[in-house]
């Protein structure tokens, strides 16, 4: 069974799909089972992978960590998604080399959300541990 939001990965393509409704069944690309991707709350360079958010009134900032993530066309974030923590609402934005790794939030109906973000190289990583 699928649940709303997950990714899933095809080892073959490098097609990513997110769920948005859930079912039953298996997704498949290529002929194969697509993989399950689990974001990473810490890794050996969490100073470049887990968004960070910072509150500036209403608006809030999230970066790809507390040091720049590198963006050339070889290592780069692909996008980075803003997720109420009641699954209802989702910003999303996709970014491309020599960007800067960030998205700018001005409201969101709550102030607790997870942030996460996918590196084309080093895969999924979120700021909240546990599912999303």
């Amino acid at each position: 069974m699928t649940e709303k939001l997950n990714l899933y990965k095809c080892d073959i393509c490098g097609n990513i799909v997110e769920v948005v409704i859930e079912g039953e069944g298996v997704l498949v690309c290529c002929g194969e089972d697509m993989k399950l991707l689990t974001p990473m709350a810490t890794d050996g360079a969490k100073e470049k992978h887990v968004p960070v958010v910072e509150i500036m009134g209403t608006t809030k900032v999230i970066k790809i960590g507390t040091m720049p993530h590198p963006m050339t066309k070889e290592h780069y974030i692909q996008f980075i998604e803003a997720i109420s923590n009641d699954k209802r609402y989702i910003k999303r934005k996709y970014l491309f080399p020599d960007e800067e790794p960030e998205m700018i939030i001005k409201c969101l109906e709550n102030d607790d959300f997870a942030a996460r973000e996918y590196c084309n190289i080093h895969g999924l990583y979120t700021n909240k541990e546990g599912k999303i």
